[in-house]
Parts: structure tokens; C-alpha cells; sequence
């Protein structure tokens, strides 16, 4: 199915911080382009949910008078590139802060991901700071930034991030 090309690919119809998936920062044929970004058809297999919001012509599940549907049932249990956990939070939270405070939150974990994968990875910490930079709130991510400035050590850092997140009670591992 061809897709009409979304405005903000970044955060997708479903929930999902598209922004923030290993998949979005790879490079080569599969790179996805976030939710119905340009090629996006190309990449990724049919979604039931962006074909019915885009059916209803709406940008995002929680426009729709019956979200939470039937779709989303058991849709936050397993992960798949991207972690799911938050999916139907990030929709809720989006809905009641406004999409724009939303998009230029995600925005901010989107630059702090980006910089992180420019001055951190190791090659093999991808992965880890795209659920990290997911899972955990701006506020609880701050700190740790402002403490790694200048740690070159993926070890240290892989460190402060997890004692982070299991102070605030997040697992930072997908669950397949």
C-alpha cells in the first residue's frame, strides 16, 4: 500500500518515537524514514493503524473518537526495533500537552540522541541509547548528559545511564 507522506515522520500515527529508532539512523536500503516518511512503503510492511488513521484523515490515533481501538490491544507487551512500552502513553501524553509541546519534546530526545551516537557509540551502543533516550523523561536525562560531557568511556557511560534508570524504575532492554 502507498502511504500519503506525513508532516512530522518523527512520531508516528501508532505512538512510536520514530525519531528515536536504531532503523531511523541507519544507513543504507534499511534506513526507515519514520512513520510514512519519504519511501517509507519501500521499507516497511503495511500498518493497519496508519491506513486507518490516514482512511479517517487524521495524523495520529488519539484524534480519533475511538482511541484506544482494538488495535492497540497487547501492542505495548513486545517490542520489535523500537521499544512499544510507552506507545499508547506517548499518544495520551501527546493528546493532553498538544502535539507541538510533544514534537518539540521528542524533538529536544531526538537532538540529545543524535549527539550521543556522534560523540559516544562505540558502534555497538546504538541500540541502547535509542531505548535509553525513549524510555527515560528529559528531566532524568539532563543530568547525565551534563556529566558525560567529556567521559570518553561507552563503559562509564552505558553506567550512568542505567543507574539512572533504575532509580526512576525503567528496564533498558527490549523485550522480544
Amino acid at each position: 500500500m502507498e502511504y500519503k507522506t506525513r508532516s512530522y515522520p518523527r512520531f508516528a500515527a501508532c505512538g512510536l518515537n520514530c525519531g528515536l529508532c536504531p532503523r531511523y539512523y541507519t544507513a543504507g536500503t534499511s534506513r526507515c524514514p519514520g512513520c510514512s516518511g519519504e519511501g517509507f512503503s519501500n521499507v516497511h510492511p503495511p500498518c493497519g493503524i496508519l491506513s486507518c488513521c490516514q482512511r479517517k484523515e487524521l495524523e495520529y490515533c488519539f484524534e480519533c473518537d475511538e482511541f484506544p481501538c482494538k488495535k492497540y490491544e497487547g501492542i505495548d507487551k513486545t517490542d520489535s526495533f523500537i521499544t512499544h512500552k510507552n506507545q499508547i502513553t506517548d499518544l495520551e501524553k501527546a493528546k493532553r500537552i498538544g502535539i507541538e509541546t510533544y514534537k518539540a519534546k521528542l524533538d529536544k530526545k531526538i537532538s540529545i540522541l543524535e549527539t550521543l551516537l556522534r560523540n559516544h557509540d562505540n558502534g555497538r551502543l546504538k541500540s541502547f541509547f535509542c531505548l535509553t533516550v525513549n524510555l527515560l523523561d528529559l528531566e532524568d536525562i539532563y543530568p547525565v548528559m551534563d556529566s558525560i560531557n567529556n567521559e570518553t568511556d561507552p563503559k562509564t557511560i552505558v553506567q550512568l545511564f542505567e543507574k539512572t534508570a533504575e532509580r526512576k524504575g525503567v528496564s533498558l532492554k527490549l523485550r522480544k
